[in-house]
């Protein structure tokens, strides 16, 4: 039986770099678009060969700001992809897109192209909140831009970013609601995280932007929860809300730690029990790719300890939580002895995970999962570092 494959496909290019972000994105004056297909293209063949008993299930274009891409590019890529593997029947085609006029212009060719669902990164439904988080669009093309990818794609996301400097729960509450009346099937929420290395971190250092205090940042988060599960988009990852069926598949691979492969500056991948790094330069991993046929900088053997904590970290963000059979089939170790019945009964004890049949985080957990995560992480460490 061929094991499912999920592609993501790194586009490093933005027109501004955004405060908060910690992304590979960078700004160039101009790109070489042939180069650059030429140069992705190289890279679906050196995967594809790596990966020849997989069925491709997905394909992500992320970035950076993809939606920058000729649409001839990405056609290319999505033929290239589904000519070296076999491809399942129901592929999802994702391209996250910035809701600008220019790029909402191609919606079109993208859609011809094969792409069937669009994420749009429309932030905030206030034009001081955009300019705040340093996005290149207001309030007015985002709405025309959701509008038009609605019109051209089956299936259409959009994210919105809370706990903003200045913002109470009385006006995330009218915006989320404003935001569940557009009709979209998927909405990602994301809490504003202040990331090293990023223009935000620099004036929260400087103190010069403040976030609401963590007590309102957990009412905003349970509120988003109640709401989108209101309007019949439960939450299914700690970020991310669906109707049933409209689920992001390709980060469900990822969630569930199922096999993906990376290609582009920047991107990871993990596949056949190994990891992968691209070259996050993008001059870098282009003059590689050029000379080698491939852009990695590093690539290990992924060790059964290793896989289980990664597999913990994701799994534990999902609603469903972990199934244990799929768990152990991935890692090589069984759940029981990646969380210890003695350490799954304190938690369980503390109302933070259930475990019947899957090993998951409760509301509670939720509301603390990095330290949660955390806490397995380390118990599995000492676990294993601990003589038999």
């Amino acid at each position: 039986m061929m094991q499912p494959l999920a592609l993501y496909v790194h586009w490093p290019f933005c027109i501004t770099k955004c405060p908060y972000c910690d992304f590979n994105s960078h700004v160039r004056e101009g790109v070489d678009q042939s180069r650059w297909r030429v140069a992705l293209l190289a890279e679906l063949v050196h995967e594809a060969a790596q990966t020849p008993s997989h069925q491709l299930a997905n394909i992500f274009f992320g970035g950076g700001t993809p939606s920058l891409m000729p649409p001839e590019t990405v056609a290319a890529v999505i033929d290239a992809a589904t000519a070296h593997w076999a491809t399942a029947p129901d592929l999802e085609i994702t391209l996250e897109a910035n809701p600008s006029s220019v790029e909402s212009a191609r919606f079109a060719g993208f859609a011809a192209a094969g792409v069937n669902r669009v994420s749009l990164g429309l932030q905030a439904l206030d034009d001081a909140a955009l300019k705040q988080l340093g996005r290149p669009h207001t309030l007015a093309e985002g709405l025309a831009a959701l509008d038009t990818a609605q019109r051209h794609f089956p299936r259409t996301s959009f994210d919105l970013i809370h706990t903003r400097p200045g913002q109470t729960l009385r006006q995330w509450q009218a915006e989320l609601a404003r935001a569940l009346a557009f009709g979209s099937t998927h909405l990602s929420a994301y809490q504003l995280t202040i990331e090293p290395g990023t223009r935000f971190h620099t004036l929260f250092a400087k103190g010069l932007i403040t976030l609401p205090p963590e007590d309102e940042a957990a009412d905003m988060f349970e509120a988003t929860g109640e709401m989108c599960a209101a309007a019949g988009l439960p939450l299914y990852e700690i970020s991310n809300h669906a109707k049933p069926g409209h689920e992001s598949r390709h980060n469900l691979a990822y969630w569930r730690y199922a096999d993906y492969a990376g290609i582009g500056p920047g991107a990871h991948g993990r596949r056949n029990r190994h990891a992968t790094q691209r070259h996050r330069r993008p001059e870098t991993w282009l003059e590689q790719v050029e000379t080698a046929g491939q852009g990695i900088e590093a690539e290990t053997f992924i060790p059964p300890e290793a896989a289980a904590e990664e597999a913990l970290l994701m799994g534990l963000r999902l609603a469903e939580g972990i199934d244990p059979a799929h768990f152990a089939a991935r890692t090589g170790i069984a759940l029981d002895v990646a969380v210890r019945p003695q350490v799954r009964a304190r938690l369980t004890a503390h109302g933070l995970l259930t475990f019947g049949p899957n090993l998951q985080a409760t509301p509670a957990g939720r509301l603390l999962l990095n330290r949660l995560i955390a806490d397995l992480s380390a118990d599995l460490k000492q676990s294993a570092a601990s003589p038999v």
